[in-house]
């Protein structure tokens, strides 16, 4: 399987996972072929060829229905980017806590794991006002 990040190098493959997103958030049952092709302004057999390689890489699922396949974004994988992403947006405070919290009793496994979601995703929502933030100049 291709490196994570050699996936999310192309920009192309970035366009097809950030149009699955939108349109999962939309709550639909999957993109098909034809429905990324006319959003990107790509060629068929270009959209086809990135979404093997996504497919290997399990950024999307598939799900056929007669001659058509309809995308979805499995977001799992994109776990390890940001895993390596945020020790670099991680300030000093964060640090502090995070030290603090290593000598704290241990919790038990369902809540550590529970806690570790509740973690990444803060720290996601973080990253993320952050960056819209500078974007605005703020």
């Amino acid at each position: 399987m291709a490196d994570i990040f050699d996936v999310i190098a192309d920009g192309t493959r970035r366009d097809i996972l950030q149009l699955l997103l939108r349109r999962s958030s939309e709550g639909n049952g999957g993109t098909s072929v034809s429905q990324i092709v006319a959003a990107l302004g790509v060629s068929q057999p270009t959209v086809s060829k990135h979404l093997k390689v996504l497919r290997e890489a399990e950024l999307v699922s598939v799900r056929e229905e007669g001659q058509h396949r309809y995308y979805s974004l499995s977001s799992a994988p994109l776990e390890e980017v940001d895993d390596w992403l945020v020790p670099f947006f991680v300030d000093e405070a964060d640090l502090a806590d995070e030290v603090a919290s290593l000598s704290a009793p241990s919790l038990p496994e369902p809540a550590a794991r529970a806690a570790e979601a509740v973690g990444r995703a803060a720290a996601s929502a973080k990253n993320v006002v952050q960056s819209a933030l500078k974007r605005l100049g703020a």
